[in-house]
């Protein structure tokens, strides 16, 4: 292996560790320093640190739902994808910086909750935003790497949409 491919490796998982332990760190910060639905308002009327236990999907997506058909959609799914974004950073890896930065957000975010799912059996969820009667579902770190890869996903996509009708 060369040191190139090395080096290039090492960014990608140091890349997915911080993420991760960012993450983790916040969530135990939030268990630490709250009780349940506990909200403590760091910008008045717009953003506070509120800890909600999170038994669904994204944005508390599939909680209300039997555990029947929630549970293997919150455990399963995730480890699939997670193998899933492995092959897609095999497929780009030295081709596409920016699709390889994405998954790599995109499969640490999904470890940061997996690891709540299978120790907690929910997830730890605490950034809040809000504006008037406006409430945004709560989410944590995990959650804003993944939000922030898919803003890469669509960049890319307009990026190669340009390149491809300048060929034309």
């Amino acid at each position: 292996m060369s040191l190139y491919f090395l080096k290039r490796l090492s960014f990608f998982i140091s890349l997915i560790f911080v993420i991760v332990l960012v993450d983790q760190v916040t969530k135990s910060w939030v268990v630490s320093n709250f009780y349940v639905n506990e909200s403590k308002p760091i910008i008045d009327g717009f953003f506070s640190f509120t800890y909600v236990r999170n038994p669904g999907a994204a944005f508390g997506f599939l909680a209300n739902v039997s555990d029947v058909i929630r549970k293997p959609l919150i455990f399963v799914v995730p480890v699939l994808a997670c193998f899933l974004l492995i092959f897609f950073l095999k497929q780009v890896w030295k081709k596409n910086l920016i699709l390889e930065i994405a998954y790599s957000m995109i499969f640490a975010g999904a470890v940061g909750n997996l690891i709540d799912r299978f120790t907690l059996n929910y997830v730890i969820d605490f950034l809040d935003f809000y504006y008037g009667l406006y409430h945004f579902p709560a989410f944590n770190v995990a959650d804003a790497s993944i939000s922030v890869a898919a803003g890469l996903l669509v960049l890319d996509f307009i990026i190669a949409s340009i390149k491809k009708r300048q060929k034309q």
